[in-house]
């Protein structure tokens, strides 16, 4: 997989990235003057005349197609177009949408929260700060100037298929992975494609060294592309074992009977926080914030934690029965900032290390 660089698809802004969610911040005037947006009838009359709005989401394609659905009951006369994608092909879609002048996406959510870093230097979002982020949803998950806020969160997870793999001879760790038992029952997605798999590589990497990388590299691992894949593949049977991949998925499909189970490795667990903001140019601006508004209530958050299977930030959500809580799971830290910086960096090793 040959992966654009970020150098080339950054519109050449030389500032210094701000790390994500509190620093970086506007001329004060412009963040103080930025008031909590609520849901109202002129905005959603305003948005059913635009009519539509074109949303580049990170999260799972049939998660994606449910929330629109449910939007677009909510708000009939406002159609959701959906263009989902890996996090880092979102990145690279609207570096070169831009450079070209190409205005498409209204709302953009990535599964990499570094993007949003390069995204609000570059000056490609707008200002919009929905009243439930304000109210509901602590400092750390919310940008000061209102560019952004997490829309979910999930783990990158190490997992089994229950009928491939019996519970006392699973993986409890991620050195269990270097097992010899383990090779070529493995499946892994790639950094350079998936956003979530990216922030979980420079985790990993940081945590336990490139050393580690180098050495399951060697497992003879089914390599494939988004973050939810793997899920998928052990659901189907095609491999026992995941490196890494979205935890959500694995819940949605335990629901359905499918054998597999999550584990949260001895060492700890790669964080995913995947932010939403309105795109400054969106061509539309009404449409854009109903649903970017929308998306943040704790009706629509709700919906993302029991149709979705993901965690949110709000305050007035309850996680689903049965999964254990977020705090009660040693997680490694997210950096996006960090992840920003060194992201080419990262795809050409990885890329060099499993010849892919």
């Amino acid at each position: 997989m040959k992966c654009t660089t970020r150098r080339d698809v950054i519109l050449g802004s030389t500032a210094v990235a701000a790390a994500m969610l509190g620093t970086g911040r506007l001329a004060p005037a412009r963040a103080q003057a930025l008031a909590p947006s609520k849901i109202t009838a002129e905005l959603i009359e305003a948005a059913r005349k635009e009519g539509k709005i074109v949303w580049y989401t990170a999260v799972d394609i049939n998660v994606a197609e449910a929330l629109a659905k449910r939007f677009e009951a909510k708000y009939p006369g406002v159609i959701v177009k959906v263009e989902r994608t890996g996090g880092e092909r979102i990145f690279q879609r609207v570096g070169q949408e831009t450079s070209s002048k190409i205005y498409a996406v209204d709302v953009l959510h990535s599964s990499d929260a570094a993007h949003f870093i390069v995204w609000k230097r570059d000056g490609l979002l707008a200002p919009y700060l929905p009243e439930d982020v304000a109210l509901h949803f602590p400092a750390e998950h919310k940008d000061a100037d209102g560019m952004f806020a997490s829309w979910r969160i999930f783990l990158s997870v190490i997992a089994y298929n229950t009928t491939l793999v019996k519970p006392e001879d699973a993986p409890k760790s991620y050195a269990d992975l270097l097992d010899p038992k383990w090779i070529g029952k493995m499946v892994k997605s790639h950094p350079g494609y998936s956003g979530s798999t990216m922030t979980a590589t420079h985790q990993l990497t940081r945590e336990l060294g490139w050393e580690y990388l180098e050495k399951i590299s060697k497992q003879k691992i089914m390599q494939v592309q988004s973050a939810s894949d793997p899920p998928k593949k052990l659901a189907l049977g095609e491999r026992a074992v995941q490196v890494d991949g979205v935890d959500y998925l694995h819940y949605l499909a335990k629901d359905k009977g499918i054998p597999v189970e999550v584990v949260y490795a001895a060492e700890g667990t790669p964080l995913i926080v995947g932010p939403s903001g309105v795109a400054k140019n969106a061509p539309n601006p009404n449409a854009a914030r109903l649903f970017q508004a929308w998306s943040f209530t704790a009706e629509a958050q709700q919906l993302n934690i029991d149709i979705g299977g993901l965690y949110s930030a709000h305050a007035l959500t309850k996680d689903r029965p049965g999964r254990k809580a977020l705090k009660d799971i040693k997680t490694f830290k997210d950096d996006p900032a960090a992840v920003e910086k060194l992201a080419d960096e990262i795809k050409e090793k990885y890329a060099k290390l499993f010849k892919v």
